[in-house]
């Protein structure tokens, strides 16, 4: 997409603490295209120990555990909005994966 037509950027990077629960929130998140033809979304894993996406399958793959979202719009406000609704739906995925999710809960030890 060229930078002209899309001029307002940002860059969303979510820490998840594994690899599993970044892709399942990918997942979650990209099966809701955006609505309006004036914003373009893009998402990926990254490694927190750098700025590098890593794509398709590699050795390190389970350190991507960062869930990476990268917002283009015509406008400010077209941004904005977008972002809003992301991070609605962010809210609800990241809750579900709270409630619902055994590697979300602290271990417990039994004696």
């Amino acid at each position: 997409m060229p930078a002209d037509e899309f001029p307002c950027a940002l860059t969303i990077d979510i820490p998840l603490p594994t690899h599993r629960l970044a892709s399942s929130a990918l997942r979650a998140l990209q099966v809701d295209a955006e609505l309006s033809p004036l914003v373009r979304r893009n998402f990926s894993l990254a490694r927190p120990d750098s700025h590098a996406v890593v794509d398709g399958t590699s050795l390190e793959e389970e350190s991507n555990t960062i869930l990476r979202t990268e917002y283009r719009a015509t406008t400010n406000r077209m941004l904005r909005v977008a972002v809003n609704g992301f991070m609605e739906s962010l809210g609800v995925v990241l809750q579900v994966m709270e409630e619902l999710d055994v590697d979300v809960l602290e271990p417990t030890t039994h004696t």
